[in-house]
């Protein structure tokens, strides 16, 4: 999952991650200021060291004591108490659920790239099971400008048969295989999200180039 995240990431690109996720701590810790919370689970955490915004979010959360992991790639352990090598998207069992389950998940621009819709519903399922009282999911707008995956702009716009065709031709195999890069946009968010009796939740935004870059969806389990 967030293995691609290290893939070609310069360090002016690096800043204005850093910048971006800076303003998404802003708006997280607002919302999680009124809760009282002490076990945090990281879903799809990259073992990437070198670039200062990895891990980002789960790093500089307030207030836990119980730091968790859950990602398909080996995880260093200085900062985990607890970590699993799984992806999100295989079933859980009981035992893993028990273990899991924190007062708050956070997932950070890990669910474009686990597949297809289905995928992504599943990830989103397994999430719910193992979220205590909130949730959180960032993911990249599919209709900014700019992809920063592939550092080019505006032909992800375009039907996603068709992007993926281009990348392929462009060289971007990787990227042009939907279970490595599966952009979403807002409306996609709202059909998955609204499959789930037992949530409410918020959409939130920041902005890049004063077009809405990235979604952070804060959710509360009922």
């Amino acid at each position: 999952m967030n293995s691609i995240y290290a893939i070609n990431h310069p360090k002016l690109i690096d800043k204005i991650v850093i910048k971006k996720r800076e303003e998404m701590m802003h708006i997280i810790d607002n919302y999680l200021k009124k809760y009282a919370l002490s076990s945090a689970l990281d879903i799809g955490t990259t073992n990437d060291l070198e670039n200062e915004s990895s891990n980002y979010l789960i790093k500089n959360i307030k207030n836990i004591k119980i730091f968790k992991s859950l990602s398909n790639q080996k995880i260093d352990p200085n900062f985990f108490q607890k970590s699993i090598n799984k992806s999100i998207t295989e079933d859980l069992t009981q035992d893993e659920i028990y273990s899991f389950s924190s007062d708050v998940v956070i997932s950070n621009a890990t669910i474009e790239h686990v597949g297809n819709l289905n995928s992504q519903l599943k990830m989103i399922t397994n999430i719910i099971k193992l979220s205590k009282k909130i949730f959180i999911i960032t993911t990249p707008n599919r209709y900014h400008p700019i992809d920063f995956h592939t550092k080019i702009p505006l032909i992800h716009w375009l039907p996603k048969s068709f992007h993926r065709k281009l990348l392929s031709i462009l060289g971007l195999k990787y990227f042009a295989d939907e279970k490595n890069l599966n952009l979403l946009s807002e409306n996609n968010l709202k059909y998955l999200l609204n499959h789930f009796k037992n949530i409410e939740y918020q959409i939130h935004y920041i902005k890049l180039f004063n077009f809405k870059s990235n979604f952070i969806i804060i959710g509360k389990i009922l």
